[in-house]
């Protein structure tokens, strides 16, 4: 079987090879007639390219890289200085600068998880789960709970759930595919319907000065009741882990991790042997600590106690204002750097680690996260190429197009348009940013459509971003899991776009009730069309279940 597969896959990687050599020669030729591929579909090709090189290969680096250097090719019209210029002061220099904050704090945490370890405080933590924890689903909900409670910002959440729940999934055999996915499930989805976030800031200050006869966080709010991929996604984790199932990829991962102990963690990702000092309270006192002052951190820069960083003072004691005016680059690191500075100051007092063990800590943090830091490195490189070339204005010219014929379809035109846009992109924030203007200035201020195309819009934006793996989410997902890059986005996939193919659904019954029901579909609309797809949702998984013989629920009875 092994050696068919290999065969298989490199008749793949061989076919695709010729496939983007030819629309290079095609492209290359159209520039060399003075054609410009920019605002055209030329535009998506490269983190197309990216992503389907990502999948076959199964790595990340190149895969990216190759996008980068399409990207930049398509910019300069295949000039090969021009390109080269493109591809280091358009492309990674500006995507180093631009990234520093959030760098820095990645490093800032990967200290703080590898002096937490050095403690013992993380293996005392999984010691305590293992006898308050006792079942394999129950570690898939804490883990899930957890991501639900730290809903202000999704790189937060993604890297602060990790460390903190990596113990427990490890002790109860649980992939670090899947815990990839639990994270990254949780992220975005919990940020995009929660009031206070930095998504719900981020949504609100892009709609507050358009024409909707409301402010922004209203606009968010009358909007979540619609958002059916967040909402979904979190029926799908409950009953996923209910019925002690997994399918695709994830079930190999899932099953090999019960029958042998192999979690497949990404290189470099074990831990070392357990301090004996350590306890419980050495992990909860410093993730708490963090929480607090990240929060602290993002308020302060967004002007919560008196000026932001550019001297307004217009968002002083307004917590919701501050946080649409924050800027998490900046305010994470600011609780975070203090954060390690009172963790080193209460393992040392605490005298679980010397002082000059903790500092040993400091390059073993830097060195945990140099994957993360890379692929962020080159997936907001292809996003500058992106933007470069005009996709977004493609995208808009599209969607204005659709918006003259399909009118009550539109809420689903807008969900799938989001999801490409995301996907291709990696940008959630980018792909609303780009899209509610447009939804905005389609739908009047009055019609329930435009909450349900706001929401769409939002929805949409984050399943793209799910299954993007040059998504920041997903690449933040799988640093905080400790998983390979490429396991994480291929086990991803199929549960995301089971979630997006029912959301879709939704969209377009919400769609045929404004057109049937006109002034009398209202809010309950939606929570009837909910309850719909959640009844769908549960029979497609009953299916699915059905059709694997049941051997998910015996594989982790064994357990």
């Amino acid at each position: 079987m092994k050696p068919k597969a290999s065969r298989s896959k490199t008749i793949l990687t061989k076919l695709v090879a010729v496939v983007i050599l030819a629309l290079l020669v095609v492209a290359a030729v159209k520039c060399a007639n003075g054609a410009s591929l920019a605002n055209t579909a030329w535009s998506l090709l490269p983190p197309v390219i990216a992503i389907v090189l990502a999948l076959i290969t199964k790595e990340a680096y190149s895969a990216l890289f190759i996008g980068v250097l399409v990207g930049s090719l398509f910019t300069c019209g295949f000039a090969p200085v021009a390109t080269l210029d493109t591809i280091l002061n358009d492309g990674l220099i500006a995507a180093i600068s631009a990234n520093a904050g959030i760098f820095l704090f990645l490093v800032l945490l990967g200290i703080i998880v590898a002096l937490v370890n050095a403690a013992g405080g993380s293996a005392a933590f999984g010691r305590w789960a293992e006898t308050h924890i006792k079942t394999h689903a129950g570690a898939q909900l804490a883990t899930f709970v957890l991501g639900i409670l730290i809903f202000i910002d999704d790189y937060f959440n993604c890297l602060t759930v990790g460390s903190v729940m990596r113990p427990v999934t490890d002790s109860h055999k649980i992939s670090r595919p899947k815990l990839a996915y639990l994270i990254d499930a949780t992220a975005a989805p919990v940020c995009m319907i929660a009031p206070i976030s930095s998504w719900a800031a981020a949504v609100s200050s892009t709609a507050e000065d358009l024409d909707t006869g409301i402010s922004g966080i209203q606009l968010f709010i009358r909007a979540i009741p619609y958002n059916f991929y967040s909402l979904l996604t979190f029926v799908f984790i409950i009953t996923l882990t209910l019925l002690k199932f997994d399918y695709g990829p994830m079930r190999g991962f899932e099953e090999r991790a019960r029958n042998t102990g192999d979690l497949s963690g990404s290189a470099g990702s074990t831990e070392e042997n357990a301090n004996p000092k350590g306890r419980v309270i050495d992990l909860v006192i410093p993730v708490i600590m963090l929480i607090i002052l990240c929060t602290i951190g993002m308020l302060y820069v967004g002007g919560f106690f008196g000026a932001d960083t550019s001297g307004c003072t217009d968002y002083a004691g307004d917590f919701i204002g501050a946080f649409g005016n924050t800027d998490a680059f900046v305010g994470l690191p600011w609780g975070g750097i203090i954060a390690l500075v009172l963790t080193v100051i209460y393992l040392v007092a605490r005298r679980v680690v010397g002082f000059r063990e903790a500092m040993g800590c400091i390059p073993k943090g830097f060195q945990a996260m140099i994957s993360p830091i890379i692929i962020l490195t080159l997936a907001v490189s292809l996003k500058t190429t992106l933007n470069a070339l005009g996709a977004a204005d493609y995208v808009h010219d599209l969607m204005y197009a659709a918006s003259e014929g399909l009118y009550n379809m539109l809420p689903a035109v807008i969900f799938l348009v989001a999801c490409v846009l995301a996907f291709a992109s990696g940008t959630s924030w980018g792909t609303f940013g780009i899209l509610i203007p447009i939804v905005t200035a389609i739908f009047p201020s009055d019609s329930a459509l435009l909450y349900i195309g706001i929401s769409a819009c939002c929805a949409g934006a984050v399943c793209g971003d799910h299954c993007s793996p040059i998504s920041d989410t997903t690449i933040m997902a799988s640093a905080g899991a400790h998983c390979s890059h490429v396991n994480h986005v291929s086990t991803q996939l199929p549960y995301a776009m089971t979630a997006a193919a029912i959301s879709a659904g939704c969209y377009l019954l919400c769609g045929a009730a404004q057109a049937v029901l006109g002034d009398a579909a209202n809010t309950l609309t939606s929570f009837v069309l909910l309850a719909c797809a959640i009844v769908i949702e549960l029979v497609v998984l009953s299916i699915v279940r059905a059709r694997m013989g049941h051997t998910g629920k015996e594989e982790v009875t064994k357990s």
